[in-house]
């Protein structure tokens, strides 16, 4: 029978192998207490089991509160715990449910995370997965050998329709791939979003049918249900490309609906991530993570960037963009998208780290405050991923190519 692998940080003042069989017990068939329905037969069937556990440090004292001790010592340790596919079947809600639910609230831990999760190969039977990746994206923009450079719409609220399009038509002539609408922007009165697909669609169809490249525009869909389906079929009818989805605020249910519709690049923003990552010893971990949404069909996903204006280090961005590289299910290719207080002079070191040019390289407030305005931010973050691949370092970049500079002088106090 298949079965789902997960693998999972603890920490407990318990004997370990107690207090993973409370979780494993917790998640599958058990309670807090032997049920007279629990027998043997069904055990051996649907209840989940520990595969491994590998002890790591002790320390003395509990990362979270609310555990059964509040002082000794407490037991750090990697287990890998495995579900029948039986116990959900091809489920995304309930998955996660199974992985995670109410594990963070028993007592039995001070300190559980989720660290990655691997699927059977019948999920590639009852998934599609992301409809364009990498791949696609790559062919609706027309961009090859080098990442998708975009933007966002700075301020991220308070523009007119009207405003925003003006903006998109300076965006889309100086070279721009990639825009999309910041994810507080979604329909609110002072820009209706069917206004703001119209105005900003009309700048970008008679630049597509002038140049032969269309910019790919990820408006911001997350809603209810039914107006998320109506903003959907808005962006198809007006010739977009792409939407934009809250992968926290719309849920797994919501996000996959929209992702099976498959006529836009989606765009999943992960904005909330703090609230799941940040504690060393709570919530979920990226590669864990993203393969989820990888299933619901996100094409594009959030990593934060190197350098970034966040909490995250530069090695957990990278760690999230070679999770995004390997191969699920032998496919399901994600675009990772690299943003949060990024400009130009912080790709030579992102290309340095990762080596790869497969990224969507988002600059907000480093192309709009280019000093020389957002045209030149444009040109200069193609000019600075130029420099990139060619080995170049900041220093030596900005040395040999002049035009650099003016972003240096502005943008390089604040990191890269």
């Amino acid at each position: 029978m298949e079965r789902i692998v997960a693998t999972y940080l603890i920490e407990t003042p318990l004997a370990v192998a107690k207090a993973a069989a409370s979780l494993a017990g917790e998640q599958s068939s058990g309670t807090f207490v032997a049920v007279p329905g629990e027998t043997e037969e069904l055990k051996q069937r649907f209840a989940a089991r520990v595969e491994k556990i590998t002890l790591l440090e002790t320390v003395t004292t509990p990362s979270l509160p609310g555990c059964r001790s509040a002082s000794g010592s407490f037991q750090r340790a990697e287990i890998v715990v495995s579900w029948p596919v039986e116990n959900m079947g091809w489920n995304l809600p309930t998955l996660v449910s199974t992985l995670q639910g109410n594990l963070y609230e028993l007592t039995q831990f001070s300190g559980l995370k989720l660290m990655d999760v691997e699927f059977p190969p019948s999920f590639a039977e009852h998934f599609r997965g992301p409809k364009f990746g990498v791949a696609g994206c790559r062919q609706l923009t027309g961009v090859t050998g080098r990442p998708l450079i975009g933007t966002i719409i700075k301020p991220s609220i308070g523009l007119t329709p009207e405003q925003t399009a003006e903006m998109v038509r300076t965006l889309a002539g100086a070279g721009i791939d990639f825009i999309k609408d910041d994810e507080l922007m979604a329909d609110p009165p002072h820009s209706p979003f069917d206004a703001r697909v119209d105005a900003i669609m009309r700048v970008l169809n008679e630049h597509a049918d002038r140049t032969g490249k269309k910019v790919m525009y990820a408006f911001n869909i997350s809603d209810e249900l039914d107006a998320m389906q109506r903003h959907y079929e808005k962006v198809v009818r007006s010739g977009g490309t792409g939407a934009m989805v809250s992968l926290n605020s719309v849920g797994l249910a919501g996000v996959k609906k929209i992702c099976d519709a498959g006529a836009l690049a989606i765009h999943g923003h992960r904005n909330g991530w703090g609230a799941l990552n940040r504690h060393p010893w709570l919530g979920i971990e990226f590669p864990a993570y993203q393969k989820i949404w990888r299933l619901a069909g996100v094409d594009q996903i959030h990593v934060n960037g190197i350098a970034n204006k966040f909490w995250e280090s530069d090695d957990s961005v990278v760690r999230s963009i070679a999770a995004c590289q390997k191969p699920l299910l032998g496919g399901f290719s994600v675009l990772p998208v690299v943003s949060s207080g990024q400009w130009g002079g912080q790709a030579p070191e992102t290309y340095r780290r990762t080596r790869t040019v497969d990224l969507l390289y988002m600059a907000g407030g480093g192309i709009m405050a280019h000093p020389h305005g957002a045209a030149a931010g444009v040109r200069s973050l193609q000019q600075w991923w130029a420099a990139a691949v060619e080995g170049l370092t900041m220093e030596s970049a900005s040395a040999k190519y002049p035009e650099l500079k003016p972003s240096l002088d502005k943008f390089g106090k604040h990191g890269g």
